[in-house]
């Protein structure tokens, strides 16, 4: 902490209150921390002058997460409000620094002084002109040298943001921009979980899945103060965020991936089917290729059954709070339909195997000739088996916590 700083601290008798006690709480700076005791006042200080030369009714919370190098007393000398966190981790000390806010916007920001929160002004600007959530972003307002690291700056933000976007169509240009401010009512709304770095990824996903108005301000990327190492951690961290990503997509994840392999298995198996395929005078396609086949449906079968799983449990368990195709799919499927269709294929399959295994009797089970009509018919009874007892694994998935499936009402989101 420079001696500027000190000096301030040191002239202050008192903190100024936040606000007149009897005028409501406008806006909430929560400012999460963790040993950031050289650059915490700086962030403090850029606010509550923000909130000053713009006459907003704010106030400044810090939600330590276990400092132990003189944060928490520079908070306190600087007027801010302390919220000790126990819990550690980025995302729960967001929860709890949010959970004690008095304002209907809450702004966050890091307690590195590599965010201005003298933009303040502006995302409340935006927010008095109707939106939920106001992103900064760095790479429309500018990143000063030194400020991120070349891998995060061309590399792990840029990805992340485009797999986001693909994902889940949010619009926003920088993801993992650690300044925003969004309204109590959206961020309650939300539900937001995670208790790491996924915070942030989260929450503007389920704001967007939620139709939230959301809208960006360029804002200047500084080097941070901390006078350490970073808390971030680029694999790791990086990792999770996209891990989040995928977790939270059952359609990339599993169901795109498992239908092109069932198809890609179904196109070997029916195009093997009537016999030996030649590529070339020396590259012959067979029955082990068909069996190639085989495995990729069954394969793929088996991802998109994990995917529904997926769907349906994140539905259920409030995770995912507004799936409107699969709440129409089990509005209109139920556990009858897949048993049906799965006693049917196993039928098919198993009367297909009776009829070669008759035929191979007849030939006193001499040479068998007919492998891929072996191959074939198992296929359908080994599909429709898996099919059975999936469709029973779905309806148990789909009636946690008073969340029904099939016969029954979707009745926490009537």
């Amino acid at each position: 902490m420079t001696m500027d700083l000190e000096r301030r601290i040191a002239t202050r008798a008192t903190p100024r209150p936040e606000a007149n006690p009897a005028e409501a709480i406008e806006v909430s700076v929560v400012i999460p921390c963790l040993n950031e005791a050289n650059s915490l006042g700086f962030c403090i200080e850029k606010a509550r002058k923000s909130f000053e030369a713009s006459g907003i009714r704010g106030e400044v919370i810090v939600a330590d997460n276990g400092s132990t190098d003189g944060s928490l007393e520079v908070a306190e000398q600087c007027g801010a409000r302390v919220i000790r966190v126990s819990a550690r981790g980025y995302g729960n000390a967001l929860r709890a620094g949010i959970a004690a806010a008095r304002g209907r916007f809450i702004i966050m920001g890091d307690a590195d002084d590599s965010y201005d929160f003298s933009a303040v002004p502006q995302f409340v600007a935006k927010w008095r002109e109707g939106y939920d959530v106001v992103m900064g972003n760095r790479f429309r307002g500018g990143i000063e040298p030194g400020a991120m690291p070349w891998s995060h700056k061309y590399i792990g933000n840029p990805g992340l943001t485009a797999v986001m976007n693909l994902f889940f169509k949010t619009g926003i240009g920088d993801c993992l921009c650690g300044l925003r401010g969004f309204t109590r009512e959206i961020h309650d709304r939300i539900d937001v979980r995670t208790s790491g770095m996924e915070w942030g990824p989260e929450f503007v996903i389920k704001a967007a899945k939620a139709g939230a108005r959301m809208t960006e301000i360029p804002i200047v990327l500084w080097p941070d103060k901390r006078g350490r190492r970073p808390h971030l951690k680029t694999i790791s961290d990086g990792w999770r965020n996209l891990r989040f990503m995928l977790l939270f997509a059952p359609n990339w994840l599993f169901l795109l991936p498992g239908t092109i392999l069932m198809v890609l298995g179904l196109a070997i198996v029916f195009w093997l089917l009537p016999g030996q395929r030649h590529l070339t005078p020396r590259i012959i396609l067979d029955i082990h290729t068909m069996i190639f086949g085989m495995i990729f449906t069954l394969l793929g079968a088996q991802i998109i059954c994990i995917g529904f799983f997926a769907k349906v449990f994140s539905y259920a368990e409030r995770f995912d709070r507004n799936p409107v195709s699969l709440k129409r799919m089990l509005r209109r499927v139920k556990l009858e339909h897949g048993l049906l269709l799965g006693v049917f294929l196993a039928l098919v399959g198993f009367a297909g195997d009776a009829w070669v295994f008759a035929e191979w009797a007849r030939s006193d089970f001499g040479p068998l000739n007919q492998v891929r009509w072996v191959l074939f018919w198992s296929l359908w009874f080994f599909l429709g088996v898996q099919m059975i007892f999936s469709s029973f694994f779905l309806s148990m998935l789909g009636i946690s916590r008073d969340t029904y499936i099939g016969d029954y009402e979707l009745k926490r989101d009537e």
